[in-house]
């Protein structure tokens, strides 16, 4: 997977504008920050959006500011750390509009300060970060309406979890081979991860060094989308990862170079590329002039 920086165009009166109102896009973690905002954004655009959010009271007080503010907004429930709501969620949408096209994982958490380092929580940052997302798109994969190539899965990750983060030469080596690439291999990575802090020798074995639990779940989302996008290739779905830098949310205790609205605008172009131009298999940061770099 390829690094990329996004500055990309998309007027919101473009020629190239693919999408309309039976274009469906589900966003999930978004109650607040990024995922709010991304959701706002989208449906400024003209999209039908679906807000997720793992608690109903604060989902659906987003839904009515929302709604508030002239946007009509549609809501349910999931809870990307739980394999029941997933199966409830993608049932729900079948039910509710017959598919999707967009799917914006934005769910995440982390229980790092800025300046801290602790893997106490890793068991639950590696099912919510990487296992979440993975079931989601496993359940969801036979809802993408893919004609014309219009699906896209767009994967908020982390340049914490790029292959230059990684010490540990054998597991780079791991990571960077594609041909030889599985899940089972990555699902394999993550399990000696847990396995290497529950015997307290995590430091030991190469894992990144800055929010240790966080990064190697964004390693092994962003290795998973890699291997999703060349067995979709050909098969009308992209899949790409975005990396929206230090964005002042409740993730980051407030601190940030930029806002959420900034961060949902980049992650509403990357969505909305027009089908001719959109890539798969990238992972776009937004802190590199350079187009084009190795991870």
């Amino acid at each position: 997977m390829l690094a990329m920086d996004c500055k990309v165009s998309m007027p919101s009166s473009s020629p190239t504008k693919w999408w309309s109102k039976e274009t469906v896009a589900v966003v999930t973690g978004a109650n607040k920050g990024i995922g709010f905002a991304l959701v706002k954004r989208l449906a400024e655009l003209g999209l039908t959006v679906v807000l997720t959010s793992r608690d109903v009271t604060r989902g659906k007080a987003a839904i009515e500011s929302l709604r508030a503010q002239g946007l009509d907004i549609e809501f349910c429930r999931l809870d990307v750390g739980d394999s029941s709501s997933i199966i409830a969620f993608a049932s729900w949408l079948q039910q509710r509009f017959g598919g999707l096209d967009i799917l914006v994982n934005n769910a995440g958490v982390s229980f790092n300060e800025i300046d801290s380092n602790s893997v106490e929580h890793a068991e639950t940052v590696i099912r919510t970060n990487f296992y979440g997302p993975k079931l989601l798109i496993e359940a969801l994969l036979p809802l993408f309406r893919r004609s014309s190539a219009r699906s896209r899965i767009l994967n908020i990750s982390s340049q914490l979890g790029l292959l230059n983060k990684v010490r540990n030469p054998a597991l780079k080596e791991l990571l960077r081979d594609e041909d030889k690439l599985s899940e089972e291999k990555i699902e394999h990575m993550v399990s000696q991860f847990l396995d290497h802090v529950k015997k307290g020798t995590w430091q030991e074995h190469g894992w990144p060094k800055v929010w240790t639990d966080y990064a190697v779940s964004k390693l092994a989302l962003n290795a998973y989308s890699r291997l999703l996008a060349k067995k979709q290739e050909g098969h009308g779905l992209s899949v790409n990862c975005f990396c929206p830098g230090f964005t002042r949310t409740a993730m980051t205790r407030g601190r940030g170079s930029r806002t959420p609205e900034e961060a949902a605008d980049a992650a509403a172009r990357l969505a909305l590329l027009p089908p001719d131009e959109l890539p798969t298999g990238k992972f776009f940061k937004w802190c590199t002039p350079t187009l084009y770099s190795k991870l």
